[in-house]
């Protein structure tokens, strides 16, 4: 647990574990997007009121804001991988990456402004497809749905062809 990089194969049997474990006491897949619709509609609270959230139609039908299974899984994801960087000592607060920093410049305001519309585009996805990577690729390949194998599959080929778009190496050399 001290190791910045786990057995990718350890690390496959304790999602599969842990996914056993999931639909067993609380009768849920895995997933996150859920939750991350919640906590934004918890966040639009303050601006719109309890009211316009529970008058919009897509909060009140897919994400009532709660602290229930879904938000809870965030919170948790997100200290479990908090305390896994602490304890391999690869925690680090950095506003640009060192990649990023190489191929687009050192411009903060240009790598939030990436990162919020790169989120906002990928939890449309998620929400648009009725699941998100873990609900589809962890859980629904699990269960052997084809629209999860599907999604895994295009969200592997995208996610490799973006990749080479953005961080390509310059061909001079």
């Amino acid at each position: 647990m001290k190791s910045p990089r786990w057995n990718p194969y350890l690390v496959g049997a304790l999602i599969g574990v842990l996914s056993l474990l999931t639909f067993s006491l609380a009768d849920k897949p895995i997933g996150m997007s859920t939750g991350i619709a919640q906590a934004s509609g918890a966040c639009a609270m303050p601006v719109i009121g309890a009211d316009g959230v529970a008058a919009n139609a897509y909060w009140a039908k897919k994400a009532v804001p709660a602290w229930d299974y879904g938000s809870l899984f965030v919170l948790g994801s997100l200290l479990g991988a908090l305390a896994s960087a602490v304890m391999s000592g690869s925690f680090k607060l950095e506003s640009v990456p060192k990649i990023w920093r190489e191929r687009f410049g050192s411009s903060v305001m240009k790598r939030m402004i990436a990162a919020f519309i790169g989120g906002v585009v990928i939890l449309f996805g998620a929400r648009l497809a009725d699941g998100c990577t873990s609900g589809h690729g962890i859980s629904g390949s699990l269960q052997l749905a084809v629209s999860s194998w599907t999604f895994f599959l295009v969200m592997f080929a995208s996610g490799i062809v973006t990749a080479f778009v953005l961080f390509r190496r310059n061909s001079k050399a």
